[in-house]
């Protein structure tokens, strides 16, 4: 909740647990297709042939409604060619899009903050080489219908080795960098479940997620570069989102954009992300991300930042560069989110980007009561109980689920998982002898006197120190 008398207002969290008409329709319908999928496509059986009929439905009265319609009967013949696996695919991200729209209308509105002026298209300009693009989206779209006809459960390592190719082929070009990057890390999925037919469990949304998505990016210009405009004024962090895996790292830094003409202020965000060893990890993550974006040191000093020029795409995507940024004066993040949050504006989230795994909105929330029950953590606000994802609080800071758990306010960013909306905390404010102190997850990010950190900090150096050394000797041989 946002107090009245600091510019805000209530949080509608009643509207947060409320049902939202048509989802669970919406949903069943994809889960209908997605099980379709898990057998494939190749010689469908009688029961596949629901799931398709439900996807059409879904979309009925909509203006593709006969060619789904039309992709789903020859589908269930067994007979479908690229066209009508491009239709099931455009059907499918067509609903998750209507879920992602209706859940974050139902946040919007339970914040209360003003809604995004203007809709994105997804256009932006197109790239060079077309007839070069064509000639590769060709193989990949194949090869995706290979996999539709094969299923999850029909895959092999010959059949995935098929992407290869056609990876090697696209990662040269600029312009199909995202598609080549999505379909090779797609392909390293599947190859490590390979064979399908040994498959205790199959990960059907994300595959499907993924399937889809690689379809309509194989379609001309699904994959242009997003607009990109200038923005010029002050930056006023909120938190940072890490994310981590055994070889990679990113760090999103979520922020209120102060337009320096006056205009209305808006949501951003900001990431920088870098290829990282296992064995660097907790707050030595920052020691490879800080070179690349001096805004992670800003935030861990609690300052905003000035920013000239700086590009950013029609969704709010800040393309960092450093030379476009000078630190600012202090911007304490709870004074942010009580004062600036409340007025800020989302950008809009274009077309093939609507998802409901998508969602993010940053929300602060005070006055709540904490629930503990055999680990997990929910916040009562308002008589309504928001689950609080402390999974997702790094080791990479000093915010624990235990300081989650004895908080007094939460930034946090405002998500939708397994049916239900839930709060991943960015920073809590708590009571330390009399005194409110504020904990955030990006309070490393520029450095650290913290004992723990400072311990993870010459672990991660001593580590990188190691493969820097045995890069050298192997070069050398």
């Amino acid at each position: 909740m946002v107090p009245d008398d600091e510019g805000g207002g209530l949080m509608r969290a009643d509207l947060l647990t409320d049902a939202v008409d048509g989802l669970d329709e919406a949903l069943a319908a994809v889960d209908a297709f997605d099980e379709v999928l898990v057998t494939g496509l190749l010689r469908p059986q009688p029961d596949q042939a629901g799931g398709l009929v439900a996807l059409a439905d879904a979309v009925a009265g909509t203006p593709p409604a006969s060619r789904v319609a039309e992709a789903a009967e020859k589908a269930a013949a067994g007979a479908a060619g690229e066209d009508h696996f491009v239709a099931l695919a455009a059907a499918r991200t067509a609903l998750l899009g209507s879920v992602h729209d209706a859940l974050a209308d139902r946040a919007e509105e339970a914040t209360g903050r003003p809604r995004a002026e203007e809709s994105a298209d997804g256009t932006g300009t197109s790239s060079d080489g077309e007839e070069h693009a064509v000639n590769l989206h060709a193989p990949a779209r194949s090869w995706l219908c290979d996999l539709a006809r094969a299923g999850w459960q029909g895959i092999d390592h010959e059949l995935v080795a098929g992407a290869a190719p056609v990876v090697s082929a696209m990662l040269p070009d600029p312009a199909l960098r995202r598609l080549a990057t999505l379909l090779d890390g797609f392909a390293a999925e599947l190859a490590a479940s390979c064979p399908g037919a040994t498959l205790e469990r199959v990960p059907e949304r994300r595959w499907a997620d993924l399937w889809s998505r690689a379809m309509l990016l194989t379609l001309p210009g699904a994959a242009s570069a997003p607009a990109v405009a200038e923005a010029t004024g002050r930056l006023l962090p909120l938190g940072v989102d890490v994310q981590e895996h055994a070889t990679a790292v990113q760090a999103q830094v979520h922020a209120v954009f102060e337009p320096a003409d006056g205009g209305a202020p808006r949501l951003v965000r900001a990431s920088v992300s870098a290829p990282k060893p296992d064995t660097v990890v907790g707050a030595g993550l920052w020691q490879l991300l800080r070179p690349h974006m001096s805004l992670l040191t800003a935030v861990g000093e609690g300052r905003a930042m000035d920013v000239e020029a700086m590009p950013v795409t029609a969704e709010g995507d800040l393309i960092w560069d450093d030379a476009r940024a000078r630190v600012g004066e202090p911007a304490e993040i709870f004074a942010t989110a009580r004062v600036a949050l409340p007025a800020a504006t989302a950008f809009p989230v274009s077309p093939l980007d609507r998802h409901p795994a998508r969602i993010a909105v940053p929300v602060l929330l005070e006055g709540y009561a904490v629930e503990e029950d055999d680990g997990t953590v929910a916040f009562l606000v308002a008589g309504q109980r928001i689950p609080v994802d402390t999974d997702r609080v790094p080791a990479a800071g000093p915010l624990t689920p235990e300081a989650v758990a004895t908080s007094a306010a939460c930034i946090g960013l405002l998500r939708w998982d397994a049916g239900e909306f839930l709060l991943q905390p960015l920073a809590v404010e708590r009571t330390v002898r009399k005194k409110a102190v504020a904990v955030h997850a990006g309070a490393w990010a520029g450095g650290t006197t913290d004992k723990a950190g400072v311990r993870a900090e010459k672990a991660a150096t001593d580590a990188v120190k190691v493969l820097r050394e045995r890069a050298g000797k192997l070069l050398r041989k």
